[in-house]
């Protein structure tokens, strides 16, 4: 079936065609004629399946029709996401496909000033996408009313709860109406999310897409066995052979982000970062730069994993391994979008060994290991020269910090599984 096909308004087909779309993926196949008959869902498909547009083309279609019939003023939607960068990012899915819609819509978040915010909302939308914590601020200010909300989306709903915005969640739905249409979104299904899911949703449709290979079938990922110290020299290596690639590097820490940039700058690569101790300005500005092309390498942290929805991401980096196979598979799931084909590579050092295993465990099957010989990987480590630029002993002292911190990490774990 195409979306020509469905019962949607011609706006929304001619967005739809525009962005070069024809056949919907499993997720929407399966979601979209459920949510146009006002159903409940709950929804748990793996990421980059699409799962965005298999909710925003329904509710653009039911709140267009809505709109067109009688003119009613308050929030209609709300879809509430985990982080920044994935709000903004459903933010300007709606944007893009409601253009020849009667539909507006508004994005909310921490980390910027409320007042632009607060005036946009006094204008009047239909569509809120906004993260729990601004949400809940705004509300309890009295700048959101949601007494006339009729259709309630939690995305990245098991992200939510790592967060810790369960509590959030709950006090919020007393400002919302009983009577409602909701659309629960997961990448995965826990008793956790279960219990929040079935306490929010009344007769849901369920819709699973889960293959036996959590990582998206268009996905190549492998992993090679590189040491700590030297992970530096691999991926300076990979970025100066293939410069045009588009490569999303994934770390475990902030520190330890800044302190790979700088070692890429010393090898002449350029690279730029994002995580949570920039500014929301700032962190904006690297996702649009990387978003255009105009910077080929993003170096970012697991608090940005979800909320990372480029178009054309070539590679993925591992540079550090996930603390889980879940974390992996949204990491390598930045590249593969849709119906793209994506590549993925993990660095794993010999004090990692005990993740990969986990990770192993739990995707059912091992990534595919690349063999690396004694002989190219000395040759790796002595084909890259770094600019003594920095000041080393900031450089070791940081490493030292590092790696108590990761110590720390692995005794966590350690305690956690007694």
């Amino acid at each position: 079936m195409k979306f020509e096909e469905y019962p949607i308004s011609d706006g929304i087909k001619k967005s739809i065609s525009k962005q070069g779309f024809k056949k919907p993926t499993d997720i929407q196949y399966k979601a979209i004629p459920n949510i146009l008959r006002g159903e409940d869902v709950l929804a748990i498909a793996q990421t980059g399946t699409g799962k965005t547009a298999a909710f925003v083309i329904p509710i653009l279609h039911l709140l267009h029709i809505k709109k067109t019939v009688r003119k009613s003023k308050g929030i209609k939607c709300l879809v509430m996401a985990p982080t920044h960068e994935l709000a903004l990012q459903i933010h300007e899915v709606f944007i893009s496909l409601a253009k020849h819609t009667k539909v507006s819509s508004s994005c909310i978040h921490g980390g910027v000033d409320q007042d632009p915010q607060k005036e946009k909302l006094a204008e009047g939308v239909d569509v809120l996408i906004a993260t729990p914590g601004r949400l809940f601020d705004l509300v309890s200010q009295g700048d959101v009313k949601l007494d006339k909300l009729e259709i309630l989306v939690l995305d990245e709903a098991d992200h939510m709860l790592d967060l810790g915005f369960i509590k959030d969640i709950q006090d919020l739905m007393r400002h919302i109406p009983p009577h409602r249409q909701t659309l629960f979104f997961s990448a995965t299904i826990t008793e956790k999310i279960k219990k929040l899911a079935y306490s929010l949703v009344t007769n849901p449709i369920r819709i699973q897409i889960s293959p036996k290979d959590p990582v998206a079938k268009n996905i190549e990922h492998a992993l090679a066995f590189i040491e700590m110290e030297d992970k530096r020299y691999f991926l300076g290596n990979m970025l100066q052979e293939h410069p045009e690639r588009k490569t999303l590097v994934f770390v475990r820490t902030k520190v330890r982000a800044e302190r790979l940039k700088s070692a890429l700058d010393r090898q002449g690569v350029e690279a730029i970062t994002i995580h949570g101790d920039k500014e929301q300005k700032q962190r904006e500005e690297s996702m649009q730069a990387f978003r255009k092309g105009d910077q080929k390498t993003l170096i970012a942290t697991d608090i940005s994993a979800r909320g990372i929805d480029v178009p054309n991401v070539d590679f993925v980096v591992n540079y550090d391994l996930p603390d889980s196979a879940e974390q992996y598979v949204h990491r390598v799931g930045r590249t593969g979008r849709g119906r793209e084909k994506g590549q993925a590579l993990s660095f794993c050092a010999t004090e990692e060994l005990e993740l990969l295993e986990e990770i192993d465990t739990n995707l059912g099957k091992p990534i595919a290991r690349m063999e690396i010989s004694k002989k190219d990987y000395q040759m790796t480590k002595n084909s890259i020269v770094e600019k003594n630029e920095d000041n080393w002993q900031k450089l070791l002292d940081a490493a030292a910090i590092e790696q108590k911190a990761y110590e720390k990490m692995k005794s966590k774990r350690r305690k956690g599984k007694k």
